[in-house]
């Protein structure tokens, strides 16, 4: 269990169990950030996205995105060619394999738990516009994932979406509803398909090899 988190994953009938953080704060609105702040959150996505993301250390790139604010738990990798948008509002826990070329859009947040997977070319997107506002309203929803799911390769996930403890989305699915613990998904838009077993959740998915 990540030393990050203060309190057991929340949980309730009505919904999935997700991580709880007292370092994660999402965000609803832009105006809440200084000036400062966002010339920083602006350098660091440019940096990162168009050079470190590329050099093949996970030293390097997630020393990078921690000193521009991003938490990142022990033993997590992020495998090179993400893309990343307001780097600290990125929250990770332990032992986490993230592949390649996955896009975390955290305008909001993304708050993820310890041991997940999340295969390569995967989106998740903590922010939307509103179709009818005459100025594009920007709608800023943080996305949350349990300790131990599984998001496989190409899917999506949109904001305001909790995806709970054990759940698997398969492959290219769209997810724009909550996803309860150990349910299986898939499909545009992803429905249930099965359920997973409690005693699958043994794993530590640690995985960063040399130069990936």
């Amino acid at each position: 269990m990540s030393t990050e988190m203060t309190t057991p994953p929340a949980a309730g009938p009505a919904g999935p169990t997700v991580p709880q953080r007292a370092d994660f704060h999402p965000r609803y609105t832009f105006t809440e950030i200084s000036t400062i702040a966002k010339a920083k959150n602006r350098v660091g996505i440019l940096l990162y996205n168009n050079i470190i993301t590329y050099i093949p250390s996970h030293t390097i790139r997630q020393g990078f995105l921690r000193a521009f604010g991003a938490k990142i738990g022990k033993d997590t990798s992020i495998l090179r060619g993400c893309q990343v948008f307001d780097i600290d509002q990125i929250r990770i826990g332990e032992a986490c394999s993230i592949g390649f070329r996955v896009l975390f859009d955290a305008r909001s947040g993304i708050c993820i738990g310890d041991n997940v997977v999340i295969a390569s070319d995967t989106q998740i997107i903590a922010g939307k516009h509103d179709p009818a506002s005459p100025e594009f309203e920007a709608i800023l929803e943080p996305v949350y994932i349990g300790d131990h799911a599984w998001i496989a390769s190409r899917a999506t996930v949109v904001s305001g979406v909790s995806i709970g403890r054990g759940a698997v989305v398969a492959a290219c699915a769209l997810v724009s509803r909550d996803v309860a613990d150990l349910d299986i998904v898939g499909g545009v838009p992803a429905k249930t398909i099965s359920k997973r077993p409690e005693s699958a959740l043994r794993y530590r998915p640690k995985y960063r090899p040399l130069f990936y």
